[in-house]
């Protein structure tokens, strides 16, 4: 099964919505960050990419029919190149919103401890490779240079895929452009909403925020 679908949009943008949507589509199954998080050796294929070896994409991707959120993200280049056939799909927010989620969840105090915990384990080298180092130079808590590294990565989504073959989607759109984009029939579903902040700080064992 060759991908089908490459999510280009950072984590914090509705990625983990985006996996169910299109899992419910029937696009197949979706890789996303929470799968290297249940499948601890997965990481090693990725910081063997980060660190510009050669990468076996089937390999990685077998039994999946897409991908979002990062690590995948932070090659999508590479993913449209090796899968020309896929359709590319930049999942936005608005960037306040964005850096303020980040800060809440994914770059918290509570998650950089558990990194730490894991700085021997190949998924935490992994996850500062790409995403603090490789995308942020460790600068990922400094809200306008975060938020500048989160806007041109968006614009060069857009000047690197083709039109035709990108959907710029905000989740709060729900399944109308997804569905169109896709040439999938609307579901008799309402639109998939996961991994709130709140969702996420109690996964860590953190209380909800106010």
């Amino acid at each position: 099964m060759a991908l089908s679908v490459i999510g280009a949009g950072f984590g914090r943008t509705g990625t983990l919505s985006l996996k169910a949507a299109l899992e419910m589509l029937g696009v197949g199954r979706c890789y996303h960050m929470v799968e290297i998080i249940a499948n601890p050796q997965f990481a090693a294929a990725w910081e063997q990419a980060a660190d510009g070896g050669p990468v076996d994409w089937d390999q990685i991707f077998a039994g999946y029919g897409a991908t979002v959120d990062w690590p995948a993200a932070a090659f999508y280049r590479e993913l449209a190149e090796y899968y020309p056939k896929a359709r590319v799909i930049l999942t936005v927010r608005d960037s306040e919103s964005w850096f303020e989620s980040t800060q809440n969840t994914i770059f918290s105090p509570l998650v950089r401890q558990r990194n730490n915990d894991m700085a021997g384990e190949d998924r935490g080298r992994m996850a500062e490779k790409i995403i603090i180092d490789g995308t942020f130079q460790g600068q990922q808590h400094d809200k306008e240079t975060a938020i500048a590294v989160y806007e041109a990565h968006n614009r060069k989504v857009r000047e690197v895929i083709a039109p035709e073959r990108l959907l710029v989607y905000n989740v709060a759109e729900g399944w109308a452009p997804l569905c169109k984009f896709l040439g999938y029939p609307i579901p008799d579903a309402a639109f998939p909403k996961v991994n709130s902040t709140d969702e996420f700080r109690q996964m860590f064992g953190d209380q909800p925020t106010a």
